[in-house]
């Protein structure tokens, strides 16, 4: 009994100094991913509320603004896209955590591309990109730690 609990102990030692495990749980997944996605929806909205207040317009050139509530709407939705994202890749990708630090990485990247070409002012059009980073950073570690560096192979047992 004392070598399995040896051995366990030694397995979980592992796979905290390592980050492999043969997978992730929904759950280990989902509620950090959900509370982080709310924190981010929180905090973009927040500090847009502030900017408006502090003159930014999320105005384009036609004049159609984006509404405060609409920061939370987006945040949340692209957030939660980035939870099942991490779920796919975790039991997919061969580097859970990598991947999904890459793929991730390069949408935030991707998502400056709307704010550039719709028509925002400058400071709008910089406002609007510190957001995405606001909710990158919130959410994207988060979900990442908790992914395997590697997973691994039925062969590995």
């Amino acid at each position: 009994m004392s070598s399995t609990i040896s051995t366990a102990t030694t397995t979980q030692a592992a796979t905290a100094t390592t980050g492999t495990t043969s997978g992730v749980s929904r759950r280990a997944l989902a509620v950090p991913g959900i509370l982080a996605s709310a924190a981010a929806a929180a905090a973009t909205t927040g500090v847009a509320a502030i900017a408006t207040a502090a003159g930014i317009s999320f105005a384009d050139r036609t004049g159609s603004a984006i509404p405060i509530l609409g920061f939370t709407e987006l945040t949340l939705v692209c957030a939660l896209a980035g939870v099942g994202l991490a779920a796919v890749l975790a039991r997919r990708a061969k580097r859970p955590r990598r991947t999904f630090v890459r793929v991730t990485v390069a949408l935030v990247v991707l998502s400056f591309v709307p704010d550039l070409v719709t028509g925002f002012n400058a400071a709008a059009t910089v406002t609007l990109m510190l957001l995405h980073l606001l909710a990158a950073v919130i959410v994207i570690p988060t979900l990442a730690t908790r992914l395997a560096v590697r997973r691994r192979s039925k062969q590995d047992g």
